[in-house]
């Protein structure tokens, strides 16, 4: 059990919490939501003791032990990867540590082998002979092949990185666990066995998140961050949004019931407290009006943005032709031989774990990069508005965002361009922030709006909702839901491919395409999909 007992903290004048007071219970997980800014990291901080309240404590259970996902990718470059998975129990590994340095004595004393016996108890206890065994399960569950267990965390791509660290929070069986965004980065298959360990793991779990599917599979108890304080709904993320939408119709129906009630009491008495006749009457219902108090709703801190993409033109019948398309990077061929045509009614998803290219086929499509063999050919009724992953070359720049906006405009109106700033967010000062200084989520909102003003009837979206609360995500969903257009696009949100894509495909890690049309959920329950997962990790096995 871990609780926050009255936990204020203070941001020079402002407080981001006030006097918190909840309890988080063994056997359940918690999804902590709330709008960008609410405070839901600096909340897992102050949990995990990363951060100290301005007022009140943290209290853990005794002899628990608390484990939660670290955040810098660099910390442990220096360290092995199986060793780093280890570190999660950290007494675990310092005990490892001490006895190889013991057993490495020349002079081993009797002193010394006092010591180690008590470490080999202590050790057993742990189930430390096991460790290995069960840290090489964890990465294998990750995708994090055998072959690079015994490899340097500096070694290791950006996406690895973030799957070693997760191994590592959830190491040893963490009486009281803390995941800050845990699928950031995670590929498909990797968030769906993060699920299933999440769903069977008996302890305490709190978890950030803005993947809402994956909230609703995993949460059993929802902790609500808005103005400050934290209220707990029973049940998944779907069920917190229907409850606290529930509530608010509920107190604006009391409230109107009340005012309805005031307005009656005020008639009478207005017209009744001359009339002696009448004047006890009108003196009860003026005791009866004061007694009246109406709920106070508070707006919700959340913000949707409004985002609505409009063709500046209707596509044609003819979209796209991929004939023979393939390509080679640093001597591995991730593109082989794909071949494809797109119909005006498409919305592609690209699924799978073979992200780098999914990446260059986008690139390649917009043009950034030649294939190596094969052709692509757009429709001439065609306009494509491209969202790449890495946007570090978009805000290279120190023009204010509504001039960077601009430069991508027809119409240069500054109230026209404003308009679509204030759609995402943006208010009037935001304008003339430098875009080189942005925030992640800026950045995003800010490419979102050159997709709308662009009017393409085609949009590729690599990762669009990195970096994303859930309301924006929400926003985006409905958005592309809406698009009378084609989309191509990859994302890790389940639920935000299952609602908006019509087709599926996925580059194997070899380069050859799977191409359905069908929902995902279908696609992954298909015999095809299983088929192919199970000659793919037989094949891998035989390697």
């Amino acid at each position: 059990m871990i609780a926050a007992n009255n936990v204020t903290l203070r941001v020079g004048k402002k407080a981001l919490f006030e006097e918190v007071n909840i309890k988080f219970t063994e056997g359940n997980c918690y999804g902590l939501i709330g709008a960008n800014g609410a405070g839901k990291s600096t909340f897992l901080k102050i949990l995990s003791g990363q951060l100290e309240p301005t007022k009140g404590d943290v209290t853990i259970t005794p002899g628990q032990r608390l484990s939660f996902l670290e955040q810098d990718h660099f910390k442990y470059d220096a360290y092995p990867v199986l060793d780093t998975v280890i570190m999660g129990n950290a007494r675990l590994y310092e005990i490892m540590k001490e006895k190889e340095a013991l057993y490495a004595k020349e002079d081993f004393t009797d002193e010394d082998g006092i010591r180690a016996s008590e470490l080999e108890g202590e050790f057993a206890e742990m189930n430390g002979w096991e460790a290995e065994s069960d840290a090489e399960q964890l990465l294998n569950g990750l995708g994090i092949e055998s072959d690079l267990h015994y490899s340097l965390m500096s070694d290791l791509s950006g996406s690895q990185k973030v799957k070693v660290l997760l191994a590592r929070a959830l190491f040893g069986n963490p009486d009281i666990l803390l995941l800050d965004e845990p699928t950031n980065h995670l590929d498909l298959d990797a968030i769906n066995w993060l699920e299933e360990f999440l769903i069977n793991f008996e302890n305490t779990v709190i978890v950030v998140s803005h993947d809402r599917y994956f909230l609703n599979k995993v949460c059993t108890q929802i902790a609500d961050i808005d103005y400050g304080k934290i209220q707990l709904y029973a049940g998944n993320y779907d069920f917190w949004f229907e409850s606290s939408q529930l509530l608010i119709k509920q107190m604006k129906e009391a409230n109107k019931k009340k005012e309805e009630k005031i307005k009656e009491l005020q008639e009478f008495i207005s017209r009744f407290s001359a009339n002696a006749s009448k004047s006890k009457q009108a003196t009860s219902r003026k005791r009866a009006l004061e007694k009246i108090q109406l709920d106070e709703i508070k707006p919700s801190s959340r913000k949707y943005p409004y985002i609505d993409f409009r063709p500046n033109r209707e596509i044609g019948n003819e979209v796209l032709q991929v004939e023979g398309l393939s390509k080679t990077v640093d001597g591995v061929k991730i593109l082989d031989n794909l071949t494809f045509t797109l119909g005006r009614e498409d919305k592609v998803a690209f699924v799978g774990s073979n992200e780098q290219a999914v990446t260059m086929l986008f690139r390649i499509l917009m043009g950034e990069e030649e294939p190596d063999e094969g052709t692509y050919k757009w429709g001439v009724t065609t306009s494509q508005a491209y969202f790449p992953k890495d946007n570090t070359r978009e805000f290279d720049s120190d023009l204010t965002i509504a001039d960077w906006l601009t430069q991508y405009s027809e119409n240069k109106d500054v109230t026209y361009v404003r308009g679509f700033l204030g759609r995402m967010l943006f208010a009037g000062e935001d304008g003339v922030k430098r875009v080189r200084v942005l925030s992640g989520g800026e950045k995003v909102r800010c490419l979102l709006s050159k997709m709308m003003i662009s009017g393409a009837n085609i949009l590729i979206l690599d990762e669009p909702t990195n970096h994303l609360d859930m309301e924006s995500i929400t926003a985006l969903n409905n958005g592309l839901i809406k698009f009378p257009g084609v989309l191509l696009f990859t994302c890790h949100d389940h639920q935000f491919v299952q609602t908006t894509a019509n087709r599926i495909m996925e580059i194997l890690p070899g380069g050859q395409l799977i191409d359905k049309i069908t929902t995902y959920d279908e696609y992954l329950a298909s015999d095809a999909m299983a088929r192919k997962r199970h000659v793919y990790n037989m094949t891998e096995e035989d390697n």
